[in-house]
C-alpha cells in the first residue's frame, strides 16, 4: 500500500481538491449526511501522498495551494450566511479559516517528508489536525465553528460517548475512518489478493460501526432522573435590523410580559428571555443599576409571583471610579471624563434583592471584540456595527452560575457563541450549574442554515454535559434540549413564541465535564514533539551533509 504511486495531473489534485470541500458541505449540518464525513479527507490525503512521492517536482509549500481550495469550498459552502451580518466578516472567516487548514496540512506534509514518507504517518495528521482546532478554541482569532467533531450535531444518538470525550473525540473517529477508507481504496486499486481488500474493508465497517453501536446502546439505556424544573421561554422576535436598538425599552417590555403571560401558569420557576432582551442600556454602578425602569418592571411582575426567577439578555456599563484601574476593554467619554466598560449581559432577577450577572466571555471577533486589544486598541473605532455596542466587550473572569434564593435553581447561561465551546460550556456545570440556559440572538444571519446549525451544537453540549438546555433565541429557534441532546418543543423562525415545558436538573459531573478537552492537549504535547523531532532530524541531515 505505501508504494502505490498514483498518477495525478495538476488539473486532478486541483478537483480533488473540490471534491473533499464538496464532501465536507454535504456532510454538514444542518440537513446534511454525516458519514460522508468518514471519506472527505480521503481526496486531500491522496493529494498529499502526491506530492510526497513526488517530493523532486513539488515545493513543499505547493500543498497549500492544492489543499486550499478545498478548504475554502467547505468554508464558503457552509458559512456563507455571515454575510448577512457582515461582508467584512465572512470574507475574513472564509479565507483565514481556510487557510489556517491548509497549514496544518503543510506541517503534517513537512514532517511526513522528514520521515520518509511513511504511509503510516497518517497518525500524524490526527495529532496535527486536532491540535489546531484545540488551540483555534484559544486564542483572539477564534472560529471553532467548523470544528470536524461538530459534523454530528443533527444525530446525537450517534455520538453519546462525547460524554467521555467531547467533539475532539468525534475528530479522532472521523479520522480513523478516512485513514480506513485510503487503505480500503488503495488495496482496490492493487488489484492483487482479495483478502487485504476484505480485512481492510472489515476494519473500515468496525471502526464506523463499534462507536455508533456503543452510543445507540448509550442512547436508548441512559437514564435521565426525574428532578424537575417548570421553565417558560420566550421569543419576543424583535427584528435586529429594524427595531432592535431601535424600539422604546417599554414596547419591548410590553411584548416580552404579554409572551410570558400566556406561559407562565402558577408553579413555573423559571422564565427565560433572550440575549439583549431589554433594549435599555443599564449602568451596573450603584445606585442606577436598581433604579433602571426595565429592572424595575421586572421586580413588579416578580411581585406577584414570588416562586419565580427570571434570565434575560440585556446590554449594560460600568464605570470605573477614579483611580480604580481600568481594564485592557475600557472606553473613555469625553463628554463624562471617566472611563468605562461594555458587555452583553445575563441578568438574573427572583423575589430577593439582588441582580445577578454574568458577562459574555467568548465574544465574536471584529463585532464584540477586536483581536489583541492590548496592541491593536486604535483599531476599535473601525470595529464591525451590527446596530448595538461597538467595540471590545467587557468579559467576566468566571463562568458565573445563577443561584435562587430559594436553593431551589443552580443555572449556567451561556450567550449565543459560547455555545459553540464545549470545555467552556462544561465550566458552567463544573462551577455547580444543574441547568443550562442558552440566550442567543440568532437573527442577524437571516432565515439560513447559519440558526439551524447553531442549535445542533446545544445538543453536543447536552450530552457532553449531561445537562438540559434551555434555549431562548430572540427570532428563533427556542426549544428544549434534553440530557441525551433531543430538542423538543422547537419553535418557528421569524415568529413570536412562548414555550412551557418540564427539564430536569442533574447534579453528577460527566467525564467530559471533569477532564475537559483532554484529547486536544495530549495532542498538543505530542505535536510539539513531533515538531521537535522533526526540526532535529532537519538539522542533524544538514550537519551530515
Amino acid at each position: 500500500m505505501n508504494n502505490l504511486a498514483l498518477s495525478f495531473k495538476r488539473k486532478h489534485l486541483l478537483l480533488l481538491s473540490l471534491l473533499s470541500g464538496l464532501l465536507f458541505s454535504l456532510a454538514w449540518p444542518s440537513g446534511g449526511f454525516p458519514p460522508l464525513l468518514f471519506i472527505a479527507f480521503v481526496p486531500l490525503l491522496l493529494i498529499e501522498d502526491h506530492l510526497s512521492l513526488h517530493k523532486q517536482t513539488y515545493h513543499p509549500y505547493q500543498i497549500i495551494f492544492y489543499t486550499y481550495p478545498g478548504f475554502f469550498t467547505w468554508n464558503l459552502l457552509t458559512t456563507w450566511w455571515i454575510v448577512n451580518s457582515t461582508l467584512f466578516g465572512v470574507t475574513m472567516a472564509v479565507l483565514f479559516n481556510s487557510l489556517f487548514m491548509s497549514l496544518v496540512f503543510l506541517l503534517y506534509h513537512w514532517t511526513k517528508r522528514r520521515f520518509s514518507g511513511s504511509g503510516k504517518a497518517y497518525v500524524l495528521l490526527v495529532f496535527y489536525w486536532i491540535s489546531f482546532e484545540y488551540l483555534h478554541q484559544h486564542w483572539d482569532l477564534t472560529w471553532s465553528w467548523l470544528n470536524i467533531g461538530n459534523g454530528y450535531a443533527s444525530f446525537p444518538a450517534w455520538v453519546q460517548w462525547y460524554e467521555y470525550t467531547g467533539i475532539f473525540g468525534g475528530a479522532a473517529w472521523i479520522f480513523a475512518g478516512n485513514i480506513a477508507a485510503i487503505a480500503v481504496l488503495k488495496a482496490m486499486l492493487q488489484r492483487k489478493s482479495r483478502r487485504p481488500l476484505i480485512i481492510k474493508s472489515l476494519v473500515f465497517v468496525s471502526v464506523i460501526l463499534i462507536p455508533l453501536v456503543f452510543s445507540l446502546i448509550r442512547f436508548h439505556t441512559y437514564d435521565e432522573k426525574q428532578d424537575p424544573v417548570q421553565v417558560t421561554v420566550i421569543q419576543p422576535n424583535i427584528d435586529p435590523y429594524t427595531e432592535q436598538y431601535t424600539l422604546e425599552p417599554e414596547v419591548v417590555m410590553d411584548r416580552m410580559l404579554k409572551l410570558a403571560d400566556s406561559k407562565t401558569p402558577a408553579g413555573t420557576e423559571l422564565l427565560v428571555c433572550p440575549e439583549s432582551a431589554i433594549q435599555e442600556n443599564i449602568w451596573e454602578n450603584e445606585p442606577l443599576f436598581h433604579q433602571s425602569p426595565s429592572i424595575l418592571r421586572w421586580r413588579e411582575y416578580l411581585r406577584t409571583r414570588p416562586q419565580l426567577a427570571v434570565v434575560t439578555g440585556a446590554s449594560t456599563f460600568r464605570r470605573f471610579e477614579t483611580g480604580e484601574k481600568v481594564s485592557e476593554t475600557a472606553r473613555y467619554s469625553k463628554s463624562n471624563d471617566f472611563y468605562y466598560d461594555a458587555f452583553n449581559t445575563a441578568l438574573f432577577l427572583d423575589s430577593s434583592d439582588r441582580i445577578q450577572v454574568y458577562h459574555k466571555s467568548k465574544l465574536v471577533v471584529g463585532v464584540e471584540r477586536m483581536p489583541f486589544p492590548r496592541y491593536l486598541k486604535f483599531l476599535e473605532d473601525y470595529a464591525l456595527d451590527l446596530g448595538g455596542t461597538i467595540g471590545s466587550l467587557g468579559i467576566s473572569p468566571e463562568r458565573t452560575v445563577f443561584r435562587s434564593s430559594n436553593g431551589k435553581l443552580a443555572l449556567g447561561t451561556a450567550i449565543c457563541y459560547e455555545s459553540v465551546y464545549g470545555e467552556f460550556f462544561s465550566r458552567f456545570v463544573r462551577n455547580g450549574a444543574e441547568l443550562m440556559l442558552i440566550i442567543t440572538n440568532d437573527g442577524w444571519w437571516g432565515h439560513t442554515p447559519g440558526h439551524r446549525q447553531h442549535l445542533g451544537f446545544a445538543s453536543l453540549r447536552a450530552i457532553e454535559t449531561r445537562r438540559c438546555i434551555a434555549r431562548s433565541a430572540n427570532t428563533g429557534i427556542s426549544c428544549f434540549v434534553d440530557q441525551r441532546g433531543i430538542i423538543s418543543q422547537q419553535t418557528g423562525y421569524w415568529l413570536p413564541a412562548a414555550i412551557r415545558g418540564t427539564v430536569n436538573r442533574n447534579k453528577q459531573h460527566t467525564f467530559y465535564t471533569k477532564h475537559g478537552d483532554y484529547i486536544g492537549r495530549i495532542s498538543c504535547w505530542i505535536s510539539l514533539l513531533l515538531i521537535l523531532a522533526t526540526l532535529a532530524g532537519r538539522f542533524t541531515f544538514r550537519s551530515r551533509n
